[in-house]
């Protein structure tokens, strides 16, 4: 019964560790990823203010698209 109980605590204690583990990399992907949309608007923002709007926006786009 000991035995039983001791491998029970351990396993336990290994999956508690391995919960912890996978909310931190949760954690640092939903970091990240906020990070790169926070990234992403500001360059559309900028995009937008250095060509005078959004429809000049679109319009520099599909020029420099077709070329």
């Amino acid at each position: 019964m000991k035995t039983t109980t001791t491998t029970k605590t351990r396993s336990v204690a290994r999956e508690s560790a391995s919960v912890e583990l996978n909310r931190v990399g949760v954690n640092a992907i939903g970091i990240t990823s906020a990070a790169i949309g926070c990234w992403a608007v500001a360059c559309l923002a900028s995009g937008m203010i250095n060509s005078g709007g959004p429809a000049n926006l679109v319009s520099n786009f599909v020029s420099a698209f077709i070329g």
